[in-house]
């Protein structure tokens, strides 16, 4: 019959084939711009100026000490070789710094109350200062008390592109930039680690300042270690996000033309046999 003929037989088969020429270099083209459109991201890590191997110098030291303030609620413990006065001592205060905790509040002539002692002057001391001051009180009722003084309500606000935005207890006087991370979750992927802010209150002031995570110059700035009510707040990058997005969006696409592309090689093996 004219249908099976072989001339039409060969003419539909050089058809198909010619089809299968054009259309092959076509999608190979389009998974060639696809692939170039998808530009990937270093992700950025910390300290990335620092070199291997190195010593640094000038860093700044974690000597700091701040004084108590009126208002400030402290944690003071004694322990002695008197467990009788110890106890009487330490009822309404706890070896514990949780804020569950009500500890000893400072009084706006800037005291506290404390068994034996009455009111005792705290404001304008440090931790250590306000301990050897105790120590010294007590002696008369204890023997060789040691006094331990901790604050309940210093605080560091961390807020942003974090693994956990918190309020971070601090009854030391500061802790590192880099431990407040940690102890929040670390800096998201989508996370800025070179403009991370540090919100700060001064004499009535709101200091702000960007830090460099990625920089080792981050060792040297005097704002390394946050201080009591600090707020630290890690930007987030949307154009990391997005590009984030259209990664997952080229691989998904990709894979279909990646399907596509063999099921159309595997027509053209068929045919062209």
């Amino acid at each position: 019959m004219l249908f099976n003929s072989p001339l039409i037989m060969n003419h539909t088969k050089l058809s198909q084939q010619r089809c299968l020429h054009r259309t092959i270099p076509g999608l190979l083209f389009l998974m060639l711009v696809l692939a170039s459109s998808c530009k990937i991201t270093r992700q950025a890590t910390y300290f990335e100026t620092l070199r291997k191997d190195t010593t640094l110098t000038g860093f700044i030291s974690n000597d700091f000490e701040s004084t108590i303030q009126v208002g400030d609620q402290l944690s003071i413990v004694a322990t002695s070789l008197s467990p009788a006065e110890d106890e009487q001592f330490n009822k309404g205060a706890s070896a514990s710094t949780s804020l569950s905790v009500s500890g000893y509040t400072v009084f706006k002539d800037g005291s506290v109350l404390l068994h034996r002692l009455g009111y005792f002057k705290v404001a304008g001391l440090t931790r250590r200062e306000l301990a050897g001051k105790l120590q010294l009180a007590l002696l008369p009722f204890m023997k060789e008390p040691i006094l331990n003084v901790n604050y309940l309500n210093h605080k560091v606000t961390i807020m942003g592109a974090v693994g956990g935005p918190q309020v971070l207890q601090m009854p030391e006087e500061q802790l590192s930039i880099i431990d407040v991370l940690v102890k929040s979750g670390d800096i998201t992927p989508e996370g800025l680690k070179n403009s991370v802010m540090v919100i700060r209150e001064e004499n009535n002031q709101k200091k702000i300042k960007y830090l460099n995570l990625q920089d080792a110059s981050i060792f040297s700035s005097p704002w390394f270690y946050v201080r009591p009510n600090d707020i630290v707040v890690v930007r987030g990058d949307t154009d990391k996000f997005d590009r984030e997005q259209r990664r997952q969006k080229f691989q998904t696409n990709f894979s279909l033309f990646t399907s596509l592309l063999s099921f159309v090689i595997l027509i053209y093996t068929l045919v062209t046999r």
